[in-house]
């Protein structure tokens, strides 16, 4: 089942997640729903908070990348209740976008390389490194659970210029190809 996107203004993605357990209600289903979402969004990660759950859960598929960057190559992880302990690196700029966020991209500064921990879909716990192309994607998506959004990270004058085009968002004035939730969409009389 294709879950909504919820747009920028929501609530939700300000909120930082809650870690959640094996007994998650019905999580395979939602990672089966998660999963589906993402792919027809056309997205390379997508957060639990995304889709108006606040659970620490992500998604990472970084096959887009391939042509650019063939390390990344086969790379498709669910991330559950993840924490960065660590981050290295002089700060490097990269072009992003978000689904929250549509038809908007903005550069973005972020560290080169991080550490992880977390635990898969089966709760099997990991600890790793993660550098370039893929520590930039998974600190988007990492942010998501933390409710940090991409327009947190752009300077505050960048920020008030981009006003008009974040309330059009949060209002659903935007085209999308996939399924949204605006926060701020006025109700049709009938």
């Amino acid at each position: 089942m294709i879950l909504p996107v919820v747009a920028y203004g929501h609530p939700v993605l300000k909120k930082k997640a809650q870690e959640i357990g094996p007994d998650y209600p019905e999580l395979n289903q939602f990672i089966a729903d998660f999963w589906e979402t993402m792919y027809q969004a056309d997205g390379v990660g997508l957060a639990a908070p995304q889709v108006n759950r606040s659970i620490r859960l992500f998604a990472v598929d970084a096959s887009p990348f391939v042509k650019d960057h063939p390390e990344v190559v086969d790379f498709k992880r669910l991330f559950i209740n993840a924490e960065i302990y660590k981050e290295e690196g002089e700060e490097w700029t990269f072009n992003e976008g978000c689904l929250s966020f549509p038809g908007m991209r903005e550069d973005i500064l972020r560290k080169p390389a991080i550490w992880m921990k977390w635990v898969d879909e089966d709760f099997k716990p990991y600890d790793q490194r993660f550098e370039g192309i893929l520590a930039r994607v998974i600190q988007h998506e990492y942010d998501h659970i933390e409710g940090i959004l991409m327009v947190d990270r752009i300077n505050s004058l960048k920020r008030v210029l981009l006003n008009r085009k974040l309330n059009d968002i949060s209002r659903g004035n935007v085209d999308t190809s996939y399924k949204m939730l605006f926060p701020q969409l006025k109700k049709r009389k009938k």
